[in-house]
This record gives C-alpha cells, sequence and structure tokens, in this order.
C-alpha cells in the first residue's frame, strides 16, 4: 500500500482519465472522454473535472455497492461467497493478520491519496477563491468520512495529511485513535463552516458535514455534542423522511433529490453503472448476502408489540402476515415470488442458504436478473440519511437525560412515515433509559437494515460479542467475535512494507 503511496500523482491522472472534461462532472454527465496529466488543472473545467474524480473513488470497496456487505459481518447476515475474502472469518473468530482482506485499508487509503492530490494542486487551478473553498471543503468532508472508517476499523492509523512524495515518505509510524479523530474533527468543522447550506443533490452540502460529525460524537460517546449536532441537521430544515414509500429509497428513479438522503455514492448508466456485477446480479441472482432468522424475528407485528409479546398476534404458521412493513420491503421471505414479465418464476442462482436474501436495493422492474444480460445496475448507494439522523439524536439524547417526547417524536418520525405506518413508540414500556436504549438499539436495526452500519454500530456499542453468541452459520459453526479490542490487525504486508507501523494489541 505505501508504494501506491507514492504513485498518487498516477492514481489521480488515470481517475481523471475516465472523466468528461467538458460537463460539470461525472454526477451529472456520463465520464467519456481522457485528458492528459500535464494539462491539468488550467481551467476551472479541470478542478471540477478533479473533483470528480474524488467521488468516483466512492465507488469502490465498502463506499460502492459493496458496503452492503459490511451487514455480513454482524448478526444480520451471511457473506455467502465470500466477496471480501473473509471465508465468514471475522464472525468465527479467526482474525490475524494473514487473513485480513484489503478492503479495510487499501481502499481508504487510495480514496485518501486522492483527496491528497486533488487539495494539493487545486489552487493551481484559476477558479474563483470561493468556488475553491468549496470544492476543498467537498474533498475534506469526504477525507474525514475515510478517515473515520479507517478508525472504526483499526483505532489509530497512518495520518497523511499531504501526498507522500517518495517511499520513505510513505513510510512513517500510526497517529493514535485520538489525533486521528481529532484531525476528522477539523475537517469537518472546515467542511461545515465552508459547504452550502443546501438540499442534497450528488455533492456534499453542509447537512452532510454535519450528520457525519454527529456520527463520530456517537462513535466516541460525547452524547451533548451527537445530540445538539444531529439536531442541528434536524432543525436545519434541508432534510426530511421520504412519504414515497420507504423501498423507493433504495431505486434509482426515486434517489434524485430525494430529502432523506444526505450523501451517498452515486452512479448513471450507461457509462458508469455500478462496477462488477453490481446489486442485482450479486445480490439479486447470486443471492450473495443472506439474511439470519434471528434478523427476520427482530422485526415487530404491525401492532408495534414484539413477535414473543403477550397479545402481538404471531402466528408461527404464517410468520410473515402482519408484520412490519419494512421486513418484506428490506427481506425476500420465501413465501414470496420475484415474477419475469414473460410470468414466469424468477429463482435465484444458487439455493439460499438462510432460506432468505436481501431485497433491500433490488430494483425488481429490471427482472429477470442474470450475469449474461448485464443489466445497469446504478442505484446510488445511501451512507447518510435523515431517519440514521432522527435515530443517532434519540439515542445521544436519552443517554444526556433518558426519555423525553423529543425523542419519541423522532422515533416515531421514523415508524409512522409513509407505507411504514406502525404504532408510535410505547412510552409507557419504554420509559427509562435502560429500556429506551435497548429500542433505540431495535429500531437502529431495524430501519438501517441490509444498509452497511450493523457491524460499526455493535462494536462501537461493544455488543458484538452479545449478538454473535445466539447464532450459528449454515453450516453449523457458532458465531463468535474473536477481534482484540475491537479492532483489526494491521496485514503482515502493511507490516512488512513499512517497519514504522506497529501491529495492534493482541495480534503479534
Amino acid at each position: 500500500m505505501k508504494a501506491k503511496q507514492t504513485s498518487i500523482s498516477l492514481i489521480i491522472v488515470m481517475i481523471i482519465g475516465m472523466l468528461t472534461s467538458c460537463q460539470k462532472d461525472f454526477l451529472d454527465k456520463n465520464p467519456t472522454a481522457a485528458v492528459a496529466g500535464e494539462e491539468f488543472w488550467k481551467s476551472d473545467a479541470d478542478a471540477q473535472m478533479g473533483l470528480a474524480g474524488v467521488y468516483r473513488r466512492l465507488q469502490n470497496g465498502f463506499y460502492g455497492h459493496r458496503k452492503l456487505w459490511l451487514d455480513t459481518y454482524s448478526d444480520n447476515a451471511l457473506d455467502r461467497h465470500t466477496f471480501y475474502g473473509f471465508n465468514s472469518n471475522l464472525t468465527l473468530g479467526v482474525v490475524n493478520p494473514t487473513n485480513i482482506p484489503g478492503a479495510f485499508y487499501n481502499t481508504p487509503y487510495e480514496g485518501i491519496g486522492g483527496c491528497n492530490f486533488f487539495l494539493d494542486n487545486i489552487d493551481k487551478a484559476p477558479s474563483s477563491e470561493a468556488a475553491k473553498t468549496v470544492y476543498k471543503a467537498e474533498v475534506r468532508f469526504i477525507r474525514a468520512m475515510i478517515y473515520f472508517d479507517l478508525v472504526q476499523a483499526y483505532g489509530g492509523v497512518i495520518l497523511y495529511k499531504k501526498a507522500p512524495v517518495s517511499v520513505d515518505d510513505a513510510k512513517i509510524a500510526k497517529s493514535t485513535k485520538e489525533e486521528v479523530l481529532a484531525f476528522v474533527h477539523e475537517e469537518l468543522d472546515f467542511a461545515i463552516a465552508n459547504l452550502p447550506d443546501a438540499a442534497y443533490s450528488g455533492h456534499a452540502v453542509k447537512g452532510s458535514a454535519q450528520a457525519l460529525k454527529a456520527r463520530v460524537y456517537l462513535f466516541q460517546q460525547n452524547w451533548p455534542l451527537a445530540a445538539s449536532t444531529a439536531n442541528a441537521v434536524m432543525t436545519g430544515g434541508k432534510f426530511q423522511i421520504y412519504q414515497g414509500g420507504y423501498a423507493n429509497l433504495f431505486l434509482t428513479t426515486t434517489q434524485q433529490n430525494n430529502p432523506e438522503i444526505i450523501f451517498s455514492t452515486k452512479y448513471l448508466a450507461p457509462n458508469n453503472p455500478q462496477g462488477d456485477e453490481g446489486v442485482l446480479v450479486e445480490i439479486g441472482w447470486y443471492g450473495s448476502i443472506a439474511p439470519y432468522q434471528n434478523l427476520v424475528d427482530d422485526y415487530e407485528m404491525s401492532n408495534g408489540k414484539m413477535i414473543t409479546e403477550p397479545g402481538s398476534g404471531y402466528d408461527a404458521a404464517n410468520p410473515y402476515t402482519n408484520r412490519d412493513p419494512r421486513l418484506k420491503f428490506t427481506i425476500k421471505v420465501p413465501t414470496e415470488k420475484y415474477i419475469n414479465p414473460d410470468g414466469s418464476v424468477f429463482n435465484e442462482s444458487d439455493p439460499l442458504l438462510t432460506t432468505y436474501s436481501q431485497k433491500k436495493y433490488i430494483d425488481l422492474s429490471k427482472l429477470p436478473f442474470d450475469r449474461s444480460k448485464t443489466p445497469l445496475t446504478d442505484q446510488n448507494i445511501i451512507h447518510i440519511r435523515y431517519a440514521d439522523v432522527l435515530l443517532m439524536y434519540a439515542e445521544a439524547k436519552n443517554e444526556v437525560s433518558g426519555p423525553d417526547a423529543s425523542i419519541y417524536s423522532a422515533l416515531n418520525e421514523i415508524r409512522q412515515r409513509a407505507s411504514v405506518n406502525l404504532p408510535p413508540v410505547n412510552e409507557a414500556v419504554y420509559n427509562t433509559k435502560d429500556k429506551l436504549r435497548e429500542f433505540i438499539l431495535h429500531e437502529r436495526r431495524i430501519e438501517l437494515a441490509l444498509e452497511g452500519h450493523r457491524y460499526y454500530d455493535l462494536k462501537r456499542r461493544n455488543l458484538m460479542g452479545i449478538k454473535l453468541a445466539p447464532l450459528k452459520n449454515p453450516g453449523g459453526a457458532q458465531l463468535v467475535f474473536g477481534e482484540k479490542n475491537n479492532v483489526l490487525p494491521f496485514s503482515q504486508t502493511e507490516l512488512d512494507r513499512n517497519k514504522q507501523l506497529k501491529q495492534n494489541e493482541g495480534y503479534n
């Protein structure tokens, strides 16, 4: 990876070569033309194209459509095809420097390299100072997001604030977790001060940075600042719960200018669809993400009661009847059939190991899913949405002062969106800080299921071991949490390349 850091310029030139030089950026038009590196930074169009190159980095790894696979490292689902090379090891406690996949480390640092290259060169462009300040704020927001993900995975990591100019310059010691998080906050403060206070339409805005900052505070368990920062988004008036159908949040045609989406990775067919085979093939056809029964059982009944509660009305013979509508919007259950345009039944390519497959993000209007047909899959992958902000506020505010009307209101705003329409939170039952905390974490699991949040949510609350303990994978192996201190090991390859990088505790 460090060798890659010395080739940042070449990496970015290759990225730029995939973007158009005559349109605003790939977020609005498909990338088609190439441009030579030595000709760059000569116009504002070049600056915008360079910015587009930074955004395009978000189409890789966990920033692109494979973000959804993060849920398979939790109690939510199984990664049946081991796309990231873990072979289920992460949930079996077999994690070491020789089997850790590069996705957690390489892709983020490639993204950081792109951010640094842009920031190191943007002042060469003849763009107005006002425009360059906004461009810098967007890139610094993205850099903060990536560094925060590295901290969530590894704790302290190597901090590059500028692109290294040589191999030796790249070989430095890691900074502490606290130092990296301080840098993340500096980046987000700059972004908040300089990004447009506007609705999200593809470029980071002030609300994007505020929401991410609230998430960082939540990770740090700085409950007062997490609550107040989330509340700033809530009172800002730029975002709201989408009332056009929960399932439609994840479909291309209804994602454009959607008032609930605060930040996402964008795609655009026909020239810039999702890489590899996209969610329609990998999830829709292969059934690669296999939800566990444990997740299915956590969905409430339509009357707001858990299936184990007296009076819930749960019928084991008809387990998917009268359930929280989000169940069938998120998961394909065994009683459901996908029907092809010719009236035939669509079948996944492989038997479903848990009897369930992911439905969220699957566009049924594009049936039948088939790798040979190369479907143009371009659903945007959502990183932050307004429901998440409401949940962050509820969790943090409850830790600050216990149950109050504002917390119930935030939760009910999510639960009573059109197409879900669940009863309000039962305030007589969830009337203490402990009980409400448990319910909020339940609501986070359900609302954000299979979007790539559960893995980090459980780690930050030190709940992973507890939640995995009742589960076995389809092969009968007990799930366990084997990471030391909630951090991953650096790969042996990275340690060999950089002798200044010290392994995380417990992995030597």
